[in-house]
């Protein structure tokens, strides 16, 4: 009986805990939700498509510790959600993030970095399985462009401007920027950008290969939206082995991703997605994907 007892009680419990995590999960994706410092919700005509509007406007979006770390329990609740396929990240139109917050690190010390990896949690964006749009408007400048190469694609409006000015205040990049700039745009550009802070145009970023394109300012959401949901449309699983194959490119030599990219293509012969993708092609109707 008290065996009994106790199974009743777990059963009860687990029970609430699931509604409890419901509850939470629609008030998460409600505009604001939990969050003080972003907007969540989820878009597109089928709601598959995470969306997190950064919302510091008096600060232009400036990155503080509390914001990054509101943006990964974002992140977390949307690669939870199974009806998501991908994530846009945006801000307002005058500014996607105009920096770091300097009056937060002002203060800090050399130890303080040290020890306590200071910036470490900002990689999440770029550890997402989930594809990440970014739709930038206005300044995407230091901390701002860095979060916006984490993303897996860029749509600019065509106000935009990237730059990575921290040498201007006695410091470089330190969340990605000498790096991921460098493999976007190529040496001589990076190096500029970084050693000058000068600023490039959404038109000069088009051009040397940093966002793929450019939108009115009032259109680049909505297009980031429809990205979203084209990549949505597809199977996630597959989705998700894409996205690593091409990742492979920044970290492996030719011969390793080669290797990557085919094992992960023979993988997807043991998914019931690649059977009803190629079945569906030959028999000229659209594919189910189930994520199998």
């Amino acid at each position: 009986m008290q065996r009994m007892a106790t199974m009743s009680f777990l059963f009860r419990a687990a029970a609430f805990s699931l509604r409890a995590s419901r509850s939470n999960a629609v008030r998460a994706y409600s505009a604001g939700g939990q969050y003080q410092h972003l907007l969540v919700e989820k878009k597109g005509e089928q709601k598959n498509v995470g969306f997190i509007q950064l919302n510091r406007p008096k600060a232009l979006n400036a990155l503080c510790d509390a914001l990054m770390k509101e943006l990964g329990q974002a992140l977390d609740l949307f690669e939870d959600d199974s009806t998501v396929g991908a994530i846009v990240l945006t801000g307002s139109e005058k500014a996607f993030a105009a920096g770091a917050d300097i009056k937060e690190m002002e203060k800090k010390t050399f130890q303080e970095c040290y020890t306590g990896n200071f910036l470490s949690h900002w990689n999440r964006v770029a550890t997402s399985q989930k594809p990440v749009i970014a739709a930038v408007n206005g300044y995407a400048l230091g901390g701002g462009c860095e979060l916006a190469m984490m993303c897996d694609i860029i749509y600019a409006g065509e106000k935009a401007q990237f730059g990575q000015p921290e040498i201007l205040l006695g410091t470089i990049p330190g969340a990605g920027g000498t790096q991921r700039l460098t493999k976007a745009v190529g040496k001589s550009l990076a190096m500029e950008m970084v050693l000058t802070g000068d600023r490039i145009s959404a038109q000069e970023a088009k051009a040397s290969g940093l966002v793929s394109k450019v939108y009115p300012v009032a259109h680049v959401v909505e297009e980031a939206i429809k990205c979203g949901e084209k990549i949505a449309s597809n199977s996630k699983l597959i989705t998700a082995m894409a996205k690593e194959a091409v990742n492979g490119a920044f970290e492996l030599t030719l011969a390793e991703g080669n290797r990557l990219e085919k094992r992960l293509f023979h993988s997807t012969f043991s998914t019931n997605d690649r059977k009803e993708g190629m079945s569906a092609f030959v028999e000229k109707r659209k594919a189910n994907f189930t994520d199998q």
